[in-house]
């Protein structure tokens, strides 16, 4: 073997991974009571949307993130951040050089950092080779975490860890709105009133259209929603603006603020109700995209 053969063979056979990090949108978010230790159980319809954060894992001696993007400020780079917890957790000793491109707001109720985190684990564990963590284990970091490794829709029921596919998902256009503050979940659950509320129904529906999907979710709940507006009353400003564009339904997203809008699939209704809330309210976040229907990227 020539010393050039020997150098190709040293190589790593993955020089750079990028995975995407998809909003996690609550269509639905039904709090069905409290245990005993304090988590709540809940059962939700959860989504992704192909607006996201971007996630770079490069081979590196040590352990490293570097945060750039529209929404990089204040975003740790330390031990304390999910990332770092979710490579430490895939393998406690390797190194890799993170970048993560911040363009969601953060602890906005799309479960950025869940996502960013689950996304850190499938871009490493295609770097370093390395089996992916169970769900169990995942679990530990978070209670978003394991709807987070799957990026399509779901129901996700107990306190996170009971999770069902949710097969033939009408394509859906979508546009998220967030009025740049952040609310506390610890401090939304402490405004509920109530903590035992009815589930979603046993057997869901197939939405054969987006508007079966919107005209059903308006029978449904997100059981935070009031619970975050007597918090950040913003939120309703949010709603309202909303619900003056074109849209079929609105809603908060989790424990907001971020709230969304759904929109046929056509491809112009949520851009022209973008612009509607970029004239009105420039000083909010909003983006607009399409809801996924399958998994996308690593």
């Amino acid at each position: 073997m020539t010393a050039r053969d020997t150098a190709s063979t040293m190589r790593p056979a993955v020089s750079f991974v990028t995975a995407f990090a998809p909003a996690k949108i609550n269509l639905t978010l039904h709090v069905t009571g409290q245990r005993t230790d304090g988590y709540h159980l809940l059962d939700s319809l959860v989504v992704f949307a192909d607006i996201g954060d971007t996630i770079t894992a490069d081979h590196a001696d040590d352990l490293s993130l570097r945060v750039d993007g529209p929404n990089a400020a204040g975003v740790p780079t330390d031990a304390s951040n999910l990332m770092i917890k979710a490579a430490r957790l895939l393998d406690a000793k390797r190194g890799a050089a993170l970048t993560l491109t911040k363009n969601l707001p953060p602890a906005s109720g799309i479960g950025g950092g869940s996502s960013d985190a689950a996304a850190t684990l499938r871009a490493l564990s295609t770097l370093w080779k390395a089996d992916l963590p169970t769900a169990a284990q995942v679990l530990t970091l978070g209670a978003d975490l394991p709807v987070c490794m799957n990026t399509t829709a779901q129901r996700l029921s107990g306190i996170g860890d009971l999770l069902a596919p949710v097969p033939n998902l009408p394509a859906c256009d979508i546009l998220l709105v967030n009025p740049r503050a952040e609310v506390a979940t610890p401090t939304v659950f402490a405004a509920l009133d109530h903590r035992a509320h009815p589930p979603m129904p046993d057997k869901l529906p197939i939405w054969p259209t987006a508007q079966a999907l919107a005209d059903w979710l308006a029978t449904q709940r997100n059981d935070l929603q009031e619970a975050a507006i007597s918090v950040l009353p913003v939120i309703e400003d949010v709603l309202t603006a909303l619900r003056e564009t074109n849209c079929m339904f609105a809603r908060m997203s989790g424990s907001g603020a971020t709230c969304f809008a759904i929109f046929p699939p056509d491809g112009h209704s949520a851009k022209l109700a973008l612009a509607q809330i970029h004239a009105g309210r420039p000083e909010w976040w909003a983006a607009q995209g399409a809801i996924l229907t399958e998994s996308r990227g690593i």
